[in-house]
Protein backbone atom coordinates (compact mmCIF):
# COMPACT_ATOMS: atom_id res chain seq x y z
CA UNK A 1 0.00 0.00 0.00
CA UNK A 2 1.57 3.37 -0.68
CA UNK A 3 0.24 6.62 0.48
CA UNK A 4 0.44 9.76 -1.62
CA UNK A 5 -0.15 12.81 0.50
CA UNK A 6 0.47 15.62 -2.09
CA UNK A 7 0.80 15.94 -5.53
CA UNK A 8 3.85 16.86 -6.19
CA UNK A 9 4.79 12.93 -4.55
CA UNK A 10 2.91 12.02 -7.24
CA UNK A 11 4.29 13.33 -10.70
CA UNK A 12 7.55 11.88 -8.71
CA UNK A 13 5.82 8.63 -8.55
CA UNK A 14 4.56 8.60 -12.00
CA UNK A 15 7.35 9.96 -13.02
CA UNK A 16 6.26 13.50 -14.31
CA UNK A 17 7.48 16.93 -13.64
CA UNK A 18 7.15 18.67 -10.82
CA UNK A 19 3.73 20.47 -10.85
CA UNK A 20 3.14 24.24 -11.87
CA UNK A 21 0.91 24.69 -8.59
CA UNK A 22 1.58 22.91 -6.11
CA UNK A 23 -1.96 21.97 -4.81
CA UNK A 24 -3.68 21.42 -8.40
CA UNK A 25 -2.44 19.88 -11.69
CA UNK A 26 -3.70 19.21 -14.93
CA UNK A 27 -1.76 16.25 -16.58
CA UNK A 28 -1.58 14.18 -19.55
CA UNK A 29 -2.28 10.87 -18.68
CA UNK A 30 -0.12 9.06 -22.06
CA UNK A 31 2.87 11.00 -20.06
CA UNK A 32 2.77 9.49 -16.71
CA UNK A 33 4.23 6.40 -16.49
CA UNK A 34 4.67 4.91 -12.94
CA UNK A 35 7.18 3.04 -11.25
CA UNK A 36 6.49 -0.79 -12.07
CA UNK A 37 7.87 -2.63 -9.13
CA UNK A 38 8.61 -5.17 -10.51
CA UNK A 39 5.61 -5.72 -12.80
CA UNK A 40 3.36 -5.82 -9.79
CA UNK A 41 0.48 -4.06 -8.57
CA UNK A 42 0.49 -1.47 -6.48
CA UNK A 43 -1.91 -0.42 -3.96
CA UNK A 44 -2.23 3.21 -3.62
CA UNK A 45 -4.18 6.15 -1.64
CA UNK A 46 -4.24 9.65 -2.81
CA UNK A 47 -4.68 12.34 -0.79
CA UNK A 48 -6.71 14.47 -2.90
CA UNK A 49 -9.61 14.72 -5.58
CA UNK A 50 -9.52 12.86 -8.80
CA UNK A 51 -11.47 13.50 -12.15
CA UNK A 52 -9.98 11.91 -15.29
CA UNK A 53 -11.44 11.18 -19.12
CA UNK A 54 -9.23 8.66 -20.47
CA UNK A 55 -9.01 5.65 -22.35
CA UNK A 56 -6.51 3.14 -21.50
CA UNK A 57 -6.03 -0.50 -23.38
CA UNK A 58 -4.17 -3.39 -21.17
CA UNK A 59 -4.07 -1.98 -18.26
CA UNK A 60 -6.67 -3.12 -15.44
CA UNK A 61 -7.88 -0.80 -12.82
CA UNK A 62 -9.24 -2.03 -9.46
CA UNK A 63 -11.20 0.68 -7.18
CA UNK A 64 -11.60 -0.71 -4.07
CA UNK A 65 -12.85 -4.31 -4.74
CA UNK A 66 -14.52 -3.72 -8.43
CA UNK A 67 -12.40 -4.14 -11.43
CA UNK A 68 -12.83 -1.73 -14.78
CA UNK A 69 -12.04 -1.61 -18.19
CA UNK A 70 -11.27 1.53 -19.05
CA UNK A 71 -10.97 0.81 -23.00
CA UNK A 72 -14.16 2.94 -23.66
CA UNK A 73 -13.23 6.70 -22.89
CA UNK A 74 -15.49 7.29 -19.14
CA UNK A 75 -15.06 10.32 -17.14
CA UNK A 76 -14.24 9.01 -13.49
CA UNK A 77 -14.55 11.06 -10.04
CA UNK A 78 -12.23 9.80 -6.36
CA UNK A 79 -12.48 11.52 -3.16
CA UNK A 80 -9.38 11.66 -1.38
CA UNK A 81 -7.98 8.40 0.88
CA UNK A 82 -9.63 5.85 -1.49
CA UNK A 83 -7.62 2.59 -2.44
CA UNK A 84 -7.05 1.45 -6.25
CA UNK A 85 -4.56 -0.38 -8.22
CA UNK A 86 -3.58 -0.42 -11.67
CA UNK A 87 -1.41 -3.65 -13.65
CA UNK A 88 -0.85 -4.53 -17.01
CA UNK A 89 -3.70 -7.11 -18.12
CA UNK A 90 -1.53 -8.61 -20.61
CA UNK A 91 2.54 -8.23 -19.62
CA UNK A 92 3.25 -8.72 -23.19
CA UNK A 93 1.35 -5.84 -25.15
CA UNK A 94 2.22 -2.31 -24.87
CA UNK A 95 0.34 -0.23 -22.88
CA UNK A 96 -2.23 2.53 -24.66
CA UNK A 97 -3.20 5.31 -22.33
CA UNK A 98 -5.00 8.92 -23.58
CA UNK A 99 -7.08 11.26 -21.77
CA UNK A 100 -6.22 13.54 -18.93
CA UNK A 101 -6.63 13.45 -15.69
CA UNK A 102 -6.99 16.82 -12.66
CA UNK A 103 -6.03 16.65 -9.30
CA UNK A 104 -6.97 18.85 -6.52
CA UNK A 105 -5.96 19.26 -2.65
CA UNK A 106 -8.57 19.85 -0.54
CA UNK A 107 -6.03 22.76 0.60
CA UNK A 108 -6.70 24.37 -2.55
CA UNK A 109 -10.29 24.89 -2.36
CA UNK A 110 -9.98 25.27 1.60
CA UNK A 111 -12.45 28.68 2.38
CA UNK A 112 -14.11 28.74 -0.83
CA UNK A 113 -17.60 28.15 -2.12
CA UNK A 114 -16.40 25.13 -2.97
CA UNK A 115 -15.11 23.37 0.14
CA UNK A 116 -19.11 24.06 1.28
CA UNK A 117 -20.29 22.07 -2.21
CA UNK A 118 -17.67 19.74 -3.29
CA UNK A 119 -19.18 16.87 -0.92
CA UNK A 120 -22.91 16.97 -2.47
CA UNK A 121 -22.36 16.10 -5.75
CA UNK A 122 -23.12 12.03 -5.15
CA UNK A 123 -20.71 10.81 -7.83
CA UNK A 124 -18.50 11.09 -5.82
CA UNK A 125 -19.52 8.05 -3.48
CA UNK A 126 -19.57 6.20 -6.87
CA UNK A 127 -17.42 3.23 -8.01
CA UNK A 128 -16.01 3.05 -11.33
CA UNK A 129 -18.27 0.58 -13.09
CA UNK A 130 -20.71 3.33 -12.37
CA UNK A 131 -18.51 5.81 -14.72
CA UNK A 132 -19.89 8.76 -16.93
CA UNK A 133 -19.65 7.55 -20.38
CA UNK A 134 -19.70 11.08 -21.91
CA UNK A 135 -21.09 11.54 -25.61
CA UNK A 136 -18.45 13.09 -28.31
CA UNK A 137 -19.89 16.82 -27.68
CA UNK A 138 -20.04 16.51 -23.97
CA UNK A 139 -16.29 15.34 -23.92
CA UNK A 140 -15.89 18.24 -25.85
CA UNK A 141 -17.55 20.82 -23.11
CA UNK A 142 -15.50 19.10 -20.72
CA UNK A 143 -12.22 19.15 -22.23
CA UNK A 144 -12.79 22.97 -22.62
CA UNK A 145 -13.08 23.60 -19.12
CA UNK A 146 -10.10 21.42 -18.48
CA UNK A 147 -7.67 23.31 -20.48
CA UNK A 148 -9.14 26.48 -19.10
CA UNK A 149 -8.33 25.78 -15.43
CA UNK A 150 -4.76 24.39 -17.13
CA UNK A 151 -3.60 27.24 -18.46
CA UNK A 152 -4.57 29.01 -15.46
CA UNK A 153 -2.41 26.60 -13.48
CA UNK A 154 0.53 27.07 -15.92
CA UNK A 155 0.13 31.08 -15.72
CA UNK A 156 1.66 33.34 -13.42
CA UNK A 157 -0.22 32.70 -10.16
CA UNK A 158 -2.01 36.21 -8.90
CA UNK A 159 -4.77 37.18 -6.57
CA UNK A 160 -7.66 36.19 -9.61
CA UNK A 161 -5.97 33.13 -10.30
CA UNK A 162 -7.31 30.46 -7.19
CA UNK A 163 -10.99 31.92 -7.98
CA UNK A 164 -11.25 31.78 -11.33
CA UNK A 165 -9.72 28.31 -11.01
CA UNK A 166 -12.47 27.07 -8.32
CA UNK A 167 -14.88 28.65 -10.84
CA UNK A 168 -14.21 26.53 -13.73
CA UNK A 169 -13.88 23.21 -11.45
CA UNK A 170 -17.90 24.13 -9.91
CA UNK A 171 -18.64 24.48 -13.61
CA UNK A 172 -16.88 20.97 -14.47
CA UNK A 173 -19.09 19.12 -11.59
CA UNK A 174 -22.08 21.14 -12.48
CA UNK A 175 -21.73 19.76 -15.87
CA UNK A 176 -20.40 16.04 -14.75
CA UNK A 177 -23.77 16.02 -12.56
CA UNK A 178 -25.94 16.98 -15.75
CA UNK A 179 -24.70 14.34 -17.81
CA UNK A 180 -25.23 12.04 -15.30
CA UNK A 181 -29.07 12.92 -15.11
CA UNK A 182 -28.56 12.27 -18.81
CA UNK A 183 -27.16 9.02 -18.48
CA UNK A 184 -29.45 7.94 -16.30
CA UNK A 185 -32.51 8.59 -18.47
CA UNK A 186 -30.65 7.30 -21.64
CA UNK A 187 -30.15 4.09 -19.72
CA UNK A 188 -33.74 3.75 -18.84
CA UNK A 189 -34.19 -0.07 -19.98
CA UNK A 190 -31.33 -1.34 -17.97
CA UNK A 191 -32.26 1.21 -14.89
CA UNK A 192 -35.53 0.54 -14.70
CA UNK A 193 -34.42 -3.72 -14.50
CA UNK A 194 -32.50 -2.52 -11.01
CA UNK A 195 -36.17 -0.89 -9.87
CA UNK A 196 -37.37 -4.31 -10.76
CA UNK A 197 -34.77 -6.28 -9.21
CA UNK A 198 -35.36 -4.04 -5.87
CA UNK A 199 -38.96 -4.42 -6.29
CA UNK A 200 -38.48 -8.58 -5.67
CA UNK A 201 -35.35 -8.23 -2.96
CA UNK A 202 -37.63 -6.26 -0.95
CA UNK A 203 -40.69 -8.31 -1.08
CA UNK A 204 -38.56 -11.25 -0.43
CA UNK A 205 -36.74 -9.63 2.65
CA UNK A 206 -40.22 -8.64 3.62
CA UNK A 207 -41.26 -12.00 3.76
CA UNK A 208 -38.70 -13.83 5.59
CA UNK A 209 -39.77 -15.31 8.65
CA UNK A 210 -36.71 -14.02 10.78
CA UNK A 211 -36.45 -10.36 10.19
CA UNK A 212 -36.19 -10.03 14.14
CA UNK A 213 -32.81 -11.94 13.70
CA UNK A 214 -31.37 -10.44 10.96
CA UNK A 215 -33.01 -6.27 11.57
CA UNK A 216 -33.96 -3.90 9.00
CA UNK A 217 -32.87 -4.14 5.57
CA UNK A 218 -30.09 -1.02 5.18
CA UNK A 219 -29.16 0.53 2.13
CA UNK A 220 -25.88 -0.90 2.27
CA UNK A 221 -27.19 -4.06 1.58
CA UNK A 222 -29.91 -3.80 -0.61
CA UNK A 223 -26.77 -2.18 -3.20
CA UNK A 224 -24.49 -4.89 -2.33
CA UNK A 225 -27.02 -6.86 -3.36
CA UNK A 226 -28.10 -5.05 -6.82
CA UNK A 227 -24.39 -4.68 -7.59
CA UNK A 228 -24.32 -1.20 -7.24
CA UNK A 229 -23.16 1.99 -4.59
CA UNK A 230 -25.29 2.87 -2.33
CA UNK A 231 -24.92 6.31 -3.75
CA UNK A 232 -25.64 5.41 -7.33
CA UNK A 233 -28.54 3.21 -6.49
CA UNK A 234 -30.15 6.16 -4.53
CA UNK A 235 -29.33 8.80 -7.18
CA UNK A 236 -31.06 6.41 -9.67
CA UNK A 237 -33.99 5.96 -7.54
CA UNK A 238 -34.51 9.68 -6.92
CA UNK A 239 -34.32 10.20 -10.90
CA UNK A 240 -36.90 7.04 -11.79
CA UNK A 241 -38.83 7.82 -8.36
CA UNK A 242 -38.22 11.29 -6.49
CA UNK A 243 -37.62 9.05 -4.03
CA UNK A 244 -34.35 7.56 -2.20
CA UNK A 245 -33.52 3.92 -1.47
CA UNK A 246 -34.01 4.64 2.16
CA UNK A 247 -37.16 6.39 1.31
CA UNK A 248 -38.44 3.22 -0.64
CA UNK A 249 -37.91 0.97 2.22
CA UNK A 250 -39.84 2.99 4.19
CA UNK A 251 -42.92 2.57 1.81
CA UNK A 252 -42.81 -1.00 1.31
CA UNK A 253 -42.19 -1.52 5.22
CA UNK A 254 -44.89 0.49 5.84
CA UNK A 255 -46.95 -1.39 2.95
CA UNK A 256 -46.48 -4.35 4.68
CA UNK A 257 -47.28 -3.06 8.73
CA UNK A 258 -50.86 -2.09 7.25
CA UNK A 259 -51.29 -5.60 5.46
CA UNK A 260 -50.75 -7.33 9.14
CA UNK A 261 -52.13 -4.39 10.86
CA UNK A 262 -55.79 -4.90 9.02
CA UNK A 263 -55.41 -8.80 8.13
CA UNK A 264 -53.54 -10.37 10.68
CA UNK A 265 -54.77 -11.04 15.09
CA UNK A 266 -51.14 -10.10 15.58
CA UNK A 267 -50.41 -7.61 18.29
CA UNK A 268 -49.01 -4.22 17.10
CA UNK A 269 -45.76 -5.77 19.53
CA UNK A 270 -45.64 -8.25 17.17
CA UNK A 271 -46.06 -6.97 14.34
CA UNK A 272 -43.17 -4.55 15.11
CA UNK A 273 -40.92 -7.17 16.06
CA UNK A 274 -41.48 -9.26 12.56
CA UNK A 275 -41.10 -6.28 10.72
CA UNK A 276 -37.54 -6.35 12.08
CA UNK A 277 -37.80 -3.63 14.64
CA UNK A 278 -35.82 -4.13 18.09
CA UNK A 279 -38.17 -1.39 19.52
CA UNK A 280 -41.92 -0.98 19.03
CA UNK A 281 -41.34 2.47 19.72
CA UNK A 282 -39.34 3.15 16.48
CA UNK A 283 -42.54 1.11 14.45
CA UNK A 284 -45.14 3.53 15.79
CA UNK A 285 -43.03 6.69 15.55
CA UNK A 286 -42.06 6.15 11.71
CA UNK A 287 -45.82 4.69 10.65
CA UNK A 288 -46.87 8.07 12.44
CA UNK A 289 -44.53 9.97 10.58
CA UNK A 290 -45.78 8.32 7.02
CA UNK A 291 -49.33 7.20 7.76
CA UNK A 292 -50.54 10.70 9.52
CA UNK A 293 -52.11 7.55 12.31
CA UNK A 294 -50.48 5.16 15.07
CA UNK A 295 -50.62 1.65 14.07
CA UNK A 296 -53.40 1.22 16.93
CA UNK A 297 -55.40 3.98 14.82
CA UNK A 298 -54.56 2.46 11.16
CA UNK A 299 -56.23 -0.96 12.88
CA UNK A 300 -59.42 0.94 14.12
CA UNK A 301 -60.42 2.60 11.33
CA UNK A 302 -60.79 -1.12 9.78
CA UNK A 303 -63.14 -2.23 12.86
Amino acid sequence: MKHIKTISEFHEYTNLPQPDHPLISVINVADAHPDSHGGNSEHLILDFYSIAVKRMHNVKVKYGQQPFDFNEGVMSFMSPKQVFSMTADNKDKEVKKSGWAIYIHPDFIWNTSLAKTINNYDFWGYTLNEALFLSEKEEETINHIIQNIKKETQSNIDKFTKHIIISQIETLLNYADRFYSRQFITREKSNHQILKDFEVLINDYFNRENLIDVGLPTVQHIAQQLNVSPKYLSSLFQMLTGQTTQQLIHDKLIEKAKEKLSTSQLTISEISYSLGFEHIQSFSKLFKVKTNLSPKEFRQSFN
